[in-house]
């Protein structure tokens, strides 16, 4: 299972019935530019928290949770 955080971005966009437009206006960026993050599979975390706020939806801890859902973490530090 790959977590592909563009595509969830994208997800949660379409379900909140957003435009592109919309959140390019909100990040104060072009269109291009959220079809970049669409297709980005791994993306910095202060733009994450940035688009996290704009759609009210919190990608990081939906993040945190795929990973440990695929294993990936263990509970001994």
């Amino acid at each position: 299972m790959d977590i592909h955080i563009g595509e969830m971005i994208r997800q949660e966009l379409k379900r909140q019935e957003r435009s592109i437009a919309w959140l390019a206006r909100k990040l104060e960026c072009t269109r291009a530019n959220i079809y970049d993050i669409f297709y980005r599979k791994n993306i910095d975390l202060f733009l994450l928290i940035r688009i996290s706020k704009i759609l009210q939806h919190n990608f990081i801890e939906e993040l945190a949770e795929k990973v440990e859902e695929m294993g990936k973490w263990k509970d001994e530090i």
